[in-house]
């Protein structure tokens, strides 16, 4: 059994606002209804998609709409820091593209 290590990014987000016949979602702080979507650093045309947990810094659930959320990005996956780094265009994902952000950085503790 190995362990899948754990990263955490900074990031600031903007939410879709939600289409006209679509539901009000919400997302609760620390929600994994989310996952993040985005290109290898070094190799833009390779993308992956990678479950996280999302806590908006004022602990507010995120609902669609919203703009300039500053968010704490809890990821799992062992090559995240191959694909998220301070500066990268991130998209949400929640079985389409939902909001888009930008990585702001990443905090030095690696655990799993």
């Amino acid at each position: 059994m190995t362990d899948v290590r754990h990263f955490r990014f900074f990031a600031l987000l903007t939410l879709d606002p939600p289409a006209q016949d679509e539901p009000l979602r919400q997302y609760a702080s620390g929600s994994h209804d989310l996952m993040v979507h985005c290109s290898r650093l070094d190799e833009p045309a390779v993308r992956q998609l990678f479950p996280a947990s999302i806590y908006p810094d004022d602990e507010q659930p995120l609902k669609p709409g919203d703009s300039g959320v500053l968010v704490t990005i809890d990821v799992v996956g062992d090559d995240a820091c191959a694909f998220l780094g301070p500066g990268q265009h991130i998209a949400l994902w929640n079985g389409h593209d939902c909001g888009r952000g930008v990585i702001s950085r990443r905090e030095v503790a690696i655990w799993g």
